[in-house]
């Protein structure tokens, strides 16, 4: 499909099954864990779509043909649909159709409602997906996302597996169990989660308010997420704009809060989350990403998440590459897309 001259260089030794290609710029220099500089070919997206889907009136980019299989692109945090910028055009080539949406509190996605509560546990971005689905005519989609994106499209790969056709997910198997999360972890491991501690206190919700320590602190967490990826500030500016969302500080602090159990989240969707919290085994067919440089990759090779996926499978660790999978890797990204359609195929 893509340029697979680099695959030996980049991806690690735990990849699985037929090779994929993956392009990161100054791919040489990321294999020996050096920074690298992206040279990405796109800056922007055409012009952005809305509609109205549940809750929300959301903003979204779409690319390649309107009949095409689709594929839904999800962002996590603190990042935006930008993290796609490189990938959508690879998988619009190659006939797919791609839609990729802004989350609630983010760019032009906006609440249709002031009286609606801004919630930010994990079902509701299910939901929110399912009914921008239902809005744009798919049934049913391809499902790929990192972080909070990957969160979002595993739920849905458990729970609705008929609306999920194949799934890519960086980091593996996010779902969270609000219990086994108040167990402490070697500190290590919390020190890099420090921001959502930070964000328990009111002292956090007061920094994230203000826009200056907002941006600085999202160039932080780029910086430490993806250690080998030295974006220029365009790119990060590109992104930071969607942070200036009305709801923005309200669903950020709230998601991070409610995984601690700090915060009680809607109760019309206690039955989704006891559901969630039973850690549902995914059966549609799969490829996991792991960034060798993401802090937060398990150790393993995905070994610590492979009991949860039980449909066709395969799993890739990509050398020198952090938190922001397709952004810093988008061919790979693009071809694990494919791969897992082919999975489904098999």
């Amino acid at each position: 499909m893509f340029n697979r001259r680099s695959f030996g260089k980049i991806v690690g030794a735990s990849a699985v099954g037929a090779p994929f290609a993956i392009r990161a710029s100054g791919s040489a220099e990321a294999v020996n864990g050096a920074d690298f500089v992206a040279h990405a070919p796109h800056t922007s997206f055409a012009a952005l779509r809305q509609i109205k889907a549940g809750e929300l009136n959301v903003g979204y980019a779409e690319a390649g043909p309107a009949h095409g299989p689709a594929v839904v692109l999800l962002h996590g945090w603190p990042y935006d649909i930008h993290s796609y910028v490189d990938v959508a055009p690879l998988l619009a080539a190659e006939g797919y159709r791609v839609v990729v949406p802004y989350l609630r509190g983010y760019g032009t996605t906006r609440f249709r409602s002031p009286r609606t509560f801004r919630d930010g546990q994990q079902s509701v971005f299910a939901l929110d997906l399912l009914a921008l689905m239902d809005a744009l005519g798919i049934e049913r989609a391809i499902l790929a996302g990192y972080d909070w994106g990957s969160r979002t499209a595993d739920i849905v790969a458990a729970l609705w597996p008929k609306r999920c056709k194949a799934l890519v997910s960086v980091t593996g198997y996010l779902i969270t169990n609000r219990e086994k999360n108040k167990q402490p972890q070697p500190p290590k491991v919390e020190w890099a989660w420090w921001y959502q501690y930070y964000f328990a206190t009111r002292r956090g919700v007061l920094g994230l308010e203000n826009p200056e320590y907002r941006r600085q602190l999202a160039q932080l967490v780029w910086r430490f997420n993806s250690p080998t990826w030295r974006f220029d500030q365009a790119t990060f500016a590109r992104t930071a704009a969607a942070f200036r969302n009305p709801d923005y500080v309200r669903i950020v602090i709230h998601n991070y809060r409610w995984r601690l159990g700090l915060a009680a989240g809607d109760p019309r969707y206690d039955g989704l989350e006891r559901r969630l919290a039973k850690g549902p085994v995914i059966d549609v067919p799969t490829v996991t990403l792991d960034g060798g440089r993401d802090p937060f990759t398990p150790a393993g090779g995905g070994a610590s998440y492979r009991d949860k996926f039980s449909g066709p499978y395969a799993h890739r660790t990509l050398k020198g590459i952090g938190h922001n999978v397709p952004q810093e890797a988008p061919e790979a990204f693009a071809d694990a897309v494919v791969e897992a359609d082919g999975l489904r195929r098999r």
